[in-house]
């Protein structure tokens, strides 16, 4: 596939922005090309604006060359970026598959994409057939949840598999939960497929929300234009920094995660005992989407008890249903006490 075929023709004649720290290259001491303050702080300076230290700490733990691997301000930048790339405004359509991540609906409307919805079968995994049917002249970009968010499956690699082979436009699958379930990354699909972006993120396992950083991995063409649209410094000098410290502490990392996976069974386990809770569903994640008896009931009663979690009662495909991420142990207990409560004054 020859990946200039997908891209806007605005975009491959783009001529970038060319800031000051990348027309450098090499070793330099005194700075004055980018009027900048001189004077000392720690933040004076601009921050590299292709990220190399943070893409080799990345790199590293990822398998993934630096010239294969983008960096933006959380995954919505990653997301707002595809379609800027790829997605003539008022003219090109993108495919999701709902139950899903909400922000690719928003970021479509944003950038006037036409988005065609087309569901997950009653396993919550793609409905192949109906996909490739549903395939227009215009579909430019295809998502992928996987793990799948708010479900918490992940799709079967034999579809995702079929689908990036049998679409010809650009696969996108969205990995923000993958390290909750690592052995299933589709990262080594990278160096058979050009069609495909893996998003992945820092906000969930590795705990840095706050500083929102999100990952894009594709082949090197992708990723550079990538670069070539994005802002000139789009990810800050603390951003990185703070990052680069973090996930060099990769044992403390694995520690939560096993936390929060122990927990997580636990709480499965105690879940599936009240007459409230219908059904526990299965889950790659650190949260669980659970169907109860009374969703909106339960979610007031929770709220009113200050414990927040997420009504997807009225999404399509999760009826009855309350997501609920997996919190410290002691959060859990305040959890599972308000849960029990509600579920003996509304015992049937």
């Amino acid at each position: 596939m020859k990946i200039e075929s997908l891209i806007r023709p605005n975009i491959l004649n783009l001529k970038p922005y060319s800031s000051a720290r990348h027309e450098f290259s090499g070793h330099g001491e005194v700075f004055l090309d980018a009027n900048e303050n001189p004077f000392e702080n720690e933040v004076n300076r601009y921050p590299d604006p292709l990220q190399q230290e943070l893409k080799q700490v990345i790199g590293k733990l990822k398998h993934i060359p630096s010239d294969q691997i983008f960096l933006g301000n959380g995954s919505d930048e990653v997301i707002d970026l595809i379609f800027r790339i790829f997605c003539r405004p008022g003219v090109d359509e993108i495919l999701v598959l709902p139950p899903t991540y909400g922000m690719y609906q928003v970021s479509a409307d944003i950038a006037d994409i036409t988005v065609k919805k087309i569901r997950l079968n009653e396993t919550y995994q793609p409905d192949i057939e109906n996909i490739l049917n549903q395939i227009g002249e215009n579909t430019k970009v295809l998502f992928l949840c996987s793990p799948n968010n708010p479900t918490g499956n992940l799709i079967e690699k034999s579809r995702i598999i079929k689908l990036i082979e049998s679409f010809n436009g650009i696969v996108v699958i969205d990995e923000a939960y993958i390290d909750f379930n690592p052995d299933h990354t589709c990262l080594p699909l990278l160096s058979n497929y050009d069609n495909l972006i893996i998003m992945q993120t820092l906000s969930k396992a590795w705990g840095m929300a706050a500083i929102r950083l999100g990952m894009a991995f594709s082949s090197a063409k992708i990723i550079s234009y990538f670069n070539k649209v994005k802002a000139p410094y789009n990810i800050s000098s603390l951003t990185q920094q703070f990052a680069i410290n973090k996930l060099n502490d990769i044992v403390e990392m694995n520690r939560e995660v096993h936390t929060i996976l122990h927990e997580k069974k636990q709480l499965i386990e105690k879940l599936s005992s009240i007459d409230e809770v219908i059904y526990v569903f299965p889950s790659d994640t650190n949260f669980l989407l659970v169907k109860v008896k009374h969703a909106d009931e339960l979610y007031q009663s929770l709220v009113s008890k200050g414990i927040v979690v997420r009504n997807r009662s009225r999404e399509a495909g999760c009826e009855g249903c309350l997501r609920i991420t997996i919190g410290t142990p002691s959060e859990n207990v305040i959890l599972w006490d308000a849960m029990v409560s509600f579920n003996s004054m509304n015992k049937e």
